[in-house]
């Protein structure tokens, strides 16, 4: 069986890689020595702030982000103008306890959601990592992912994420192989493959102490990725390319442990170079609002003008007249055309809408035990004005959940659903996704080269179970402590789909690396390499 683990991919990379980088545009990183990589150029710390706001720059940034409402500007204008005598209506402090309510609540929502960032980057910075110690101990001892810099070597375990953007240098594969997720910064669920090159992978990291890293300098793309390894004491320069770095923000699975240099750190990771930062969120409803506030402000100015001016024309033509006027009582004639009230109420509904959310138990979920979380409170109302919702993919919206109910055999249709419950008989082995199995078909597997339909029904299955790019993942958490739990992960859904049919009829997928696989055939293993076949048993 041959084996492609995403060589095309792989070459392509490895071609754009072969470009040899200048040393005037080239970032420059000392294995295993940050002080002699940050001598000539300081690079950027690891640690990250997503919050939008400072103790300092709270209150002038958030009080001109709110009078980016037309509405305020125009209660802040009337406000003012009421503190003028000739101009008052009502009492001072009238016309401006109401916009300061509006904006204390506002700003106090703001610093609550400001806050949680605040605690968010924090326990990220502080997150721990296996930092390789200089000097000759040569041992990994925990450091907190804000003290991590370029040039550090970082070894990261199974299910965890580097701290920084890193250069593999080693896996627990022979062969140098890690599978990550790129689930938090693409939004893919399938498995990639990485690579440490084989040079640096039979080096002991003690002797790679000398090895100098030639990179791109930072930048937004996360496909690409174009550097150079030398080695101390060889001339040439191995090309690196995207296949050879694993990004901050994804998740080592299915590989025991691997160990990189740090190339970018901090804001200069790709990840966080692609953060656009916490924007100012402004709902449909609001936006309208806007424009009406414009719009009535425009026709309370035409109106102001055009009394102001026949005011003056009919004082004018009756001047002679006014000598008695002012025995006359004057009555004030108020009219709100936009009131502030208006705003409060919205503030406080938004509050409320955001309680309840997150407190409806329909909208939680068991499955991964959380609850609905509100992280913009200016929104919520554009949850009951969807019309139309675009999607770039299946599965973006969806479950993307594929099922296995039948197959054609060498020309004979097994599509009998009624015939599909369970068969006697328990196995060994178990997929974590529940397939439905036909007994007939099941019979004949079975029974192997008894018949020859039942030879093709075994043949079939173990196609199924051979030819995939499949990653097996052995569960210790299944309900049956006689059963053991397989989990598969890879690319596409439609071979996970195909893989798990054929473990649920016996012709499971164990084992997976970059050189073989092993397959328990009805209880019986078997390894496939790329040329030949061996039966574990001996036979």
């Amino acid at each position: 069986m041959a084996e492609d683990h995403g060589s095309s991919r792989h070459m392509s990379s490895m071609s754009m890689s072969h470009k040899e980088l200048g040393d005037d545009d080239a970032r420059v990183v000392h294995v295993g020595d940050p002080e002699r990589t940050n001598e000539r150029l300081q690079f950027a710390g690891n640690a990250v702030r997503t919050a939008k706001y400072s103790p300092l720059t709270f209150l002038p940034r958030n009080l001109f982000e709110q009078f980016h409402r037309l509405a305020y500007v125009y209660f802040l204008v009337i406000a003012v103008l009421n503190q003028l005598p000739q101009l008052a209506v009502f009492g001072r402090g009238a016309s401006v306890m109401p916009l300061a309510f509006v904006l204390a609540v506002t700003a106090v929502k703001d610093a609550y959601e400001d806050w949680r960032r605040h605690r968010s980057d924090r326990a990220e910075n502080n997150r721990l990592a296996a930092v390789l110690s200089p000097g000759a101990a040569a041992q990994f001892v925990p450091t907190e992912w804000k003290h991590v810099r370029v040039g550090d070597v970082v070894r990261v375990g199974a299910n965890e994420s580097p701290p920084a953007d890193m250069v593999l240098l080693a896996t627990s594969d022979t062969t140098g192989v890690a599978y990550v997720q790129t689930l938090n910064l693409d939004g893919e669920s399938n498995l990639k493959t990485r690579y440490a090159k084989q040079e640096t992978l039979t080096t002991p990291l003690e002797h790679l102490a000398g090895a100098v890293v030639r990179c791109e300098r930072p930048n937004r793309n996360i496909y690409g990725f174009q550097a150079n390894l030398e080695l101390q004491g060889e001339g040439r320069r191995i090309p690196l390319g995207p296949s050879n770095i694993v990004l901050r923000g994804c998740d080592l699975k299915n590989t025991s442990w691997a160990v990189g240099v740090v190339v970018y750190a901090g804001r200069e990771t790709k990840a966080m170079l692609n953060n656009a930062g916490t924007p100012t969120k402004r709902s449909r409803l609001e936006t309208h609002m806007n424009r009406e506030t414009l719009f009535l402000s425009g026709i309370l100015i035409a109106l102001c003008s055009a009394v102001a001016t026949l005011s003056g024309v009919w004082l004018r033509t009756h001047q002679t007249d006014l000598e008695l006027a002012q025995f006359f009582h004057k009555k004030d004639y108020l009219k709100i055309m936009i009131p502030i009230s208006l705003y409060i109420s919205m503030e406080l509904v938004r509050l409320g809408q955001a309680y309840f959310m997150i407190r409806d138990a329909k909208l939680y979920d068991a499955s991964s035990d959380s609850r609905f979380q509100c992280r913009a409170l200016n929104i919520n109302e554009d949850l009951g004005q969807v019309k139309c919702v675009f999607s770039d993919k299946t599965g973006t919206l969806t479950q993307n959940k594929m099922e296995f109910r039948c197959a054609s055999i060498d020309g004979v249709d097994y599509s009998d659903v009624a015939r599909q419950r369970p068969v006697e008989g328990e196995p060994a082995w178990a997929p974590k996704v529940p397939v439905k199995v036909d007994r007939e078909v099941m019979e004949l597997v079975r029974n192997g080269g008894a018949t020859e339909q039942g030879m093709n029904a075994g043949e079939f299955f173990l196609a199924l179970a051979t030819c995939n790019t499949i990653v097996p993942l052995i569960l210790d958490d299944g309900p049956d402590p006689k059963k053991k739990v397989i989990d598969y992960q890879g690319e596409s859904p439609d071979e996970q789909a195909l893989v798990s049919a054929a473990a649920a009829y016996g012709f499971v997928l164990v084992e997976r690396s970059s050189g073989h696989i092993v397959i328990d055939v009805l209880g019986q293993k078997q390894r496939y390499t790329s040329s030949f076949m061996i039966d574990l048993h001996g036979k």
